[in-house]
């Protein structure tokens, strides 16, 4: 990303920011390791002073990539209670809220695809680089001449 582009981040980028890890059983429903998430979804805080917590999301912030937690609120010092918002890379997502057809329509054609073709995912393979092997490197001398 250019040194322009950093106060104005395109809207598809930002939704990568937003986006948290799924908890084991519904990974293994859905078959994807994490998801967007969107007010509705039930999350845990795992990293930080509110870790162990369990709430619902109330508020999404597409620009700090923070979420709203119900139940967790910290005092004023003048009084009164503050949402305090939480990362989005601290939770993990427990329940999906798939009141949402487009949602559910996404995760639905992601599973599909993923049973179809399993073997998709291999394993990359690095390429040897065109430079010299070990052997030949430890075979020349400083003046560039091949001992022999």
């Amino acid at each position: 990303m250019t040194n322009r582009l950093i106060g104005v981040i395109p809207k598809h980028l930002t939704e990568r920011n937003l986006r948290s890890p799924l908890s084991r059983a519904l990974r293994e429903k859905f078959g994807r390791r994490n998801l967007r998430v969107i007010a509705g979804d039930t999350i845990k805080v795992i990293r930080g002073e509110y870790s162990g917590i369990e709430g619902k999301v109330e508020k999404v912030n597409m620009k700090r990539g923070s979420l709203a937690i119900e139940g967790i609120q910290r005092e004023k010092v003048r009084g009164g209670n503050v949402k305090v918002e939480i990362n989005s890379t601290n939770v993990i997502i427990t329940d999906l809220d798939l009141g949402d057809k487009y949602r559910q329509a996404l995760i639905q054609r992601q599973h599909e695809i993923e049973k179809k073709n399993p073997s998709e995912k291999k394993p990359r393979i690095r390429k040897q680089s065109k430079r010299y092997s070990r052997s030949d490197k430890k075979s020349e001398t400083k003046g560039g001449d091949k001992q022999v």
